[in-house]
């Protein structure tokens, strides 16, 4: 794919960096040589299974070297019992945010959680909080019923929600019956009505110069391997690697506790659902492996469609010879200017 032209700073807005890309395409190896050499980069993580304490080897946790040289934020910082949402990220990321700014740094996001950097430059749909008792009720019908049966009810309130998730989208489709069971509007309105705001308000067209949603100047970056076989290899590797680390003896331990269950978002997360139904006797061990590469190839797939069209992004090949010295050509002096006016 082409890349976008050198980014500059047309706006007096602070700098903000993105890096962004599907599972896989070596975000976090080419971040920290990026803070290697530019100093001034901090890392906030965008990922919503590292976000969780506990989950380390299945997600993919930089290597306490990485972490040397470059620290990461919003690593571990939540409980995997306690839900953490888009609005969570957003409220947390801006905070991080703020405080490098104000020591001079340049804040640099890297991660692959499309939705939650949508959220950031964008801002969020004014949408009810979680309700831990309407979603156990939610879980306990699904057990029930099954989670097609769900997926017909909301196709019943809400069609243009249900036909873009398929029926065994267990986390989505709980939360999308959710906020109509709460509000009585389906999310599909929610997310028409936010759109519309958004278009009256300017901030819809041109995400990468700031807003009011999200008042910095960002510079987007995105690895988008063209090799779908070879990111496809790469997966199936680091599964195994994940394997041979003790990534059954992680997921055993979070069992353990007694208070976690399959209805957890940091449950549910790739690779973790599966070695959890895995060691409820649910399948075998080779099973476990097809279905944990399997979802993580269409995760891989979902990364690549959120970003394909994305405004405003500069694309680079992982495999691209002298890959750190692209992203910080393109990076215009100015990007890195701590006296912005």
């Amino acid at each position: 794919m082409p890349a976008a032209d050198t980014v500059s700073a047309t706006h007096t807005a602070p700098p903000v960096v993105f890096l962004m890309g599907p599972t896989c395409s070596g975000k976090t190896a080419l971040a920290v040589e990026l803070v290697r050499r530019l100093p001034r980069l901090e890392i906030i993580s965008v990922d919503s299974a590292l976000i969780y304490a506990g989950l380390e080897i299945g997600a993919a946790r930089p290597a306490p070297e990485e972490l040397a040289v470059a620290p990461h934020r919003l690593l571990g910082v939540r409980d995997p019992a306690q839900p953490y949402s888009a609005a969570d990220f957003r409220a947390d990321a801006l905070a991080h945010i703020r405080e490098i700014h104000a020591r001079g740094g340049v804040p640099l996001l890297v991660g692959g959680t499309m939705l939650y950097f949508r959220a950031l430059l964008g801002g969020l749909a004014a949408l009810p909080e979680a309700d831990p008792a309407l979603r156990a009720r939610l879980d306990d019908e699904a057990r029930a019923l099954g989670w097609p049966a769900l997926h017909a009810r909301l196709a019943a309130v809400d069609p243009e929600t249900a036909a873009r998730l398929k029926p065994n989208d267990q986390q989505r489709l709980q939360r999308a019956l959710e906020v109509y069971m709460l509000t009585g509007v389906p999310l599909s309105e929610h997310h028409a009505r936010q759109k519309r705001d958004e278009q009256l308000a300017g901030l819809s067209d041109q995400p990468s110069s700031g807003s009011a949603a999200f008042p910095y100047n960002v510079a987007q970056f995105a690895l988008i391997p063209e090799d779908r076989a070879r990111l496809h290899a790469r997966i199936a590797e680091r599964f195994q690697v994940m394997l041979d680390a003790g990534l059954v003896a992680e997921v055993a331990a979070l069992r353990a506790r007694g208070d976690l269950h399959p209805g957890l978002p940091a449950v549910r997360s790739v690779g973790y659902r599966q070695v959890w139904e895995h060691l409820d006797g649910q399948y075998d061990g080779e099973e476990m492996q097809r279905r944990a590469l399997a979802a993580t190839r269409q995760l891989a797939k979902r990364q690549m469609t959120w970003l394909r069209g994305w405004p405003g992004l500069t694309v680079l090949e992982p495999d691209a010879p002298g890959l750190p010295g692209q992203v910080l050509e393109r990076l215009d002096e100015s990007v890195f200017s701590s006296d912005a006016e």
